[in-house]
C-alpha cells in the first residue's frame, strides 16, 4: 500500500538530527539520522506551469502526486556535474525496495530551454531512467521556480545559448512533498547510499 504521509511531516520528525551543512557523503549516516539539509520553514514551491516532454503542462507545486519528488535543475549539455548527479540519483533508486521506489518521482528541470527541447530532454533522461520527468519552459519561468526552492539562477554562469549553468555555483537536489513544499535538499557530492538512506527515512516506516 502506498503511504500517504507527506514528506513535510516526515522531515519535521527528524529535523533535530540534521546537519547544518549538507553531508558530502564520505561517511555513512548514523541510523535514523538523515544526511540532507533541512529547510525551516520549508520553501513554498512556486505555482509555475512549465511543459513536460509529452507536451503537457506541468506544475511542480501541483503535479507532484508521489510522497517524495527529487528535483534537479540542470541541462543536457552539461559535461560533468549534471550527469554525475543524475547517475547518483539513479543508483540510489536501485538501492530501494519496490514499495519505497514507487513513492519517489524524479524531475529534471532544464536551465537551457533554447537547446533542451522535449526530444532532447527525453533522450537524455532515458539514459538514466525512463520514468524520470523532463520539464522545460520559458527561462524566466524556470528561474522563478528555481529561486522559489533556493536555487538562484541570478548567480549562475550564463551559457552562450542564453541559458544558465547552475552546476558551477552549486547543484542542489531538492525534496518536494505532496503539499508543494520543499523541506530538504542535498548537495552535489551526496552519495547514492546517503540518498537511499534518506529516502527510506522520509517515505518508509519510522
Amino acid at each position: 500500500m502506498r503511504r500517504t504521509r507527506t514528506l513535510r511531516g516526515a522531515a519535521a520528525a527528524v529535523a533535530a538530527a540534521l546537519l547544518v551543512l549538507t553531508s558530502c557523503g564520505s561517511e555513512a549516516a548514523p541510523a535514523g539520522e538523515p544526511t540532507g539539509t533541512a529547510v525551516e520553514p520549508p520553501f513554498d514551491v512556486a505555482a509555475t506551469t512549465l511543459t513536460d516532454t509529452d507536451g503537457r503542462p506541468f506544475s511542480l507545486a501541483q503535479d507532484t502526486e508521489d510522497p517524495l519528488t527529487l528535483v534537479f535543475f540542470g541541462y543536457t549539455r552539461c559535461p560533468d556535474v549534471c550527469p554525475a548527479v543524475m547517475s547518483t540519483i539513479t543508483s540510489a533508486l536501485t538501492r530501494l525496495d519496490e514499495e519505497d521506489r514507487e513513492q519517489v518521482q524524479v524531475v529534471f528541470v532544464t536551465t537551457d530551454p533554447s537547446r533542451d527541447d522535449a526530444e532532447t530532454l527525453r533522450r537524455y533522461l532515458d539514459r538514466f531512467d525512463e520514468d524520470f520527468v523532463g520539464v522545460t519552459g520559458e527561462l524566466e519561468d524556470i528561474g522563478a521556480l528555481a529561486e522559489s526552492v533556493g536555487v538562484f539562477v541570478a548567480g549562475a554562469e550564463e551559457l552562450a545559448s542564453g541559458g544558465y549553468d547552475l552546476g558551477s555555483h552549486g547543484a542542489q537536489v531538492i525534496a518536494v512533498d505532496q503539499d508543494g513544499q520543499a523541506p530538504m535538499y542535498w548537495g552535489q557530492d551526496t552519495s547514492s547510499a546517503d540518498y537511499a538512506h534518506d529516502i527510506e527515512l522520509l517515505v518508509g516506516d519510522q
